[in-house]
């Protein structure tokens, strides 16, 4: 099944801007994976499995940082996952 996740990540510190940096590069490294992102927030799509698969490690490797942050995610599943 293709999902679509709209991420946002918001580090807790005042230098906000390189976590969310690393953060879309590590999410780009998995292979199965389309991603778009703007201003606002970052887009990924693929199957269920690929997509949750690689948010759990790049979410685990945030948590694990010497800094805190939020992640807000909205996801859509189904055969029709919007692009």
């Amino acid at each position: 099944m293709q999902i679509a996740v709209d991420i946002s990540l918001y580090p807790l510190n005042g230098e906000y801007v390189p976590p969310i940096k690393d953060f879309i590069e590590r999410i780009s490294r998995h292979p199965g994976i389309t991603l778009e992102y703007n201003s606002l927030s970052t887009q990924l799509r693929g199957e269920f499995d690929v997509v949750m698969d690689a948010l759990r490690s790049e979410v685990r490797g945030t948590f694990a940082g010497p800094d805190r942050a939020v992640f807000v995610m909205k996801m859509i599943g189904g055969a029709e996952a919007p692009r």
